[in-house]
Order: C-alpha cells, then structure tokens, then sequence
C-alpha cells in the first residue's frame, strides 16, 4: 500500500508538508497547485510553492514531491509540466478536484469535470510533454453537480495516458461534507487499469481500512487527517489505532512555529499557527487550550513564550 499526502491549497504548505512527511509512512507529497493561464511560469514560481524542487523533489526526510498543476489550457500546461520535471519534480499531478467558486470561474479545477473532452486534451498533452520515465497523474472527483459523469471524466483521464488517478470520492457540490462515496470509486476501480489512490473523508486507521475495502483501492491519499493527526499514514501502514502524546505533537508544532517565524511576516506566521491549532483540537484537548490562549494575539514573543510555557508543563 502506498499513501499519499494530499495537496491542500492554504494549508499544506512547505512547512507543514515537511513536518508531516518527518513522521513517517508517506510514499508521495503532492504540493499545492500552481495556476497555468496560458504562458510558460518562470523558475521562480516554482520554487516559491515548491522549495523542495531544491532539494531534487524531495522532502528533508527524502519524501518524493510531485507539483501539482491547474488550469485548462493544454499547451500552456504542457510546457509547465516539462519545466516541473526539468526543475526537479517527482512526476507532474493535475489538480481536477479543486472546489474553490474562485478557481472554478476561472475554468479551473472541478468545473473541468463537466468537461470530460477537455480533461481528455489537457492529459494527453502533459503527457506527451513529460519526458518518459516521469509519472503524470491526476486528481479528479465524483462529477460537478452530481456523478452523473464520472465514469466518462475517469475514461478520459485514463485514455489520454495518465499514469495514476486519485478520486476524492465527493462531487464538488458536496465540497467536505460527510459522508465520502467510496462505493462509488469501487464502481469506478473495476473499469481503470492504471492505480487508483482514494481519498476523502479518512481520520483513523478504521477510515483507511473502510475506505480501500469499499472502493477496491490498494493505495489512500490523505487529507485533512494528516493536518490533524500527523502520524496517520504510519499508523495505518501498522494497522494501528495509536495516538501519539500530546508532548511529542507539541514538539512538531514548536518546530512549525519556529520555521514560519524565520520566513513568514509577523502578520501572517500567527494566522498559520492558529490554524493548524484549530485541527490539532480535534485530537488534543491540550491544542484547544493553547488556541484559546493565542487567540487574539499576534505579537510573536507573546506567543513564543505561551508555546514554552506549555512545553514546561
């Protein structure tokens, strides 16, 4: 079984994918997307949402990373997906999930899925571009609206030559809302040769097990399960429902707070720190207490000191 942790717009980013990927079990980071219009992106941009093409496409731990892409035009993509490669990506994956109203109006993302021609033009195209040897995947829902077209949009994907398919087993108009369909990736598994990654809705080890059985899948992309509990994808390779101590999750997000402060603005580094809180409680209770306290604040040594006084507790 592989894991894959999942790009996540505004929340995985460097930082946090670094710390995830430290604890184990991830075979694949997937980054946030990076938004192709119709032009050739310089370097730059590449590095700013993948600093880990500096590394070679690996993360510290030497975790492969694969950039992530979005948009519609073929050609423009295609030319992205080669300078992806070329700076060092593990592999190229095309975001055709996103939800965002933002990146749907911009023809990107889910809205793509009522589209299964397009997805069919813009596959084929990175594909032919991405030097061989490198993986092209992507990353689909159900369907739009409805699922009324998932198994066209999936046919097309894999028509067009994709190496991999993640499904988050949601329509976009159901965005994250419980439950996950994984029945209905198992519909689509018996119809896809290539490998199929699910992903939706998957907290615990229990989630992990429901989740393959039902959609005959042998490999799990992680979410928001990873935000919340880090440890998740080595636990499931374990088949164990083990929780790590609050004192060993205080240290990743000392660690966090750390690296946001050396490169984050003091406007933005508070903002990253309660957010990540606002997962951790769903686990911790201690997390609640600490996001309580830092609430309202955003001076930098009033926080660093309320994180080393719940380290000496």
């Amino acid at each position: 079984m592989k894991i894959y942790l999942a790009p996540m717009e505004g929340l995985a980013d460097f930082y946090l994918r670094k710390l995830i990927a430290k604890t184990g079990g991830y075979d694949l980071v997937i980054t946030e997307f990076i938004r192709v219009v119709d032009q050739l992106l310089p370097a730059h941009v590449f590095y700013r949402n993948a600093p880990e093409l500096r590394n070679k496409g690996r993360t510290a731990d030497d975790t492969p990373v694969r950039l992530q892409l979005l948009g519609s035009q073929p050609d423009a993509l295609a030319l992205n997906a080669k300078r992806a490669i070329e700076l060092g990506s593990q592999g190229v994956d095309l975001n055709f999930g996103c939800p965002s109203k933002t990146v749907n109006k911009s023809k990107g993302g889910a809205v793509l899925l009522n589209e299964p021609e397009t997805l069919y033009r813009v596959v084929k195209a990175v594909k032919d571009a991405v030097p061989a040897g490198h993986i092209t995947s992507a990353k689909m829902r159900l369907g739009f609206n409805d699922s009324n077209l998932m198994h066209e949009c999936a046919d097309a994907i894999v028509q067009a030559g994709a190496d991999e398919l993640t499904i988050h087993a949601r329509t976009k108009a159901q965005g994250y809302v419980p439950p996950a369909y994984w029945h209905l990736v198992g519909e689509l598994r018996d119809r896809i040769p290539i490998p199929v990654i699910i992903n939706g809705e998957i907290w615990n080890n229990q989630d992990a097990r429901r989740a393959l059985t039902e959609g005959g899948c042998d490999h799990l992309m992680l979410g928001r399960g990873a935000i919340r509990q880090p440890w998740l994808a080595r636990h499931i390779k374990a088949d164990s429902d083990q929780i790590e101590s609050w004192s060993m999750m205080l240290d990743l997000v000392r660690e966090f707070w750390a690296m946001v402060q050396a490169e984050m603005g003091e406007k933005y580094c508070s903002g990253r720190l309660k957010q990540w809180l606002h997962y951790l409680k769903e686990i911790y209770p201690e997390a609640l207490v600490l996001f309580m306290d830092i609430r309202r604040l955003t001076d930098i040594t009033q926080i660093t000191a309320r994180i080393e006084q719940e380290l000496c507790k």
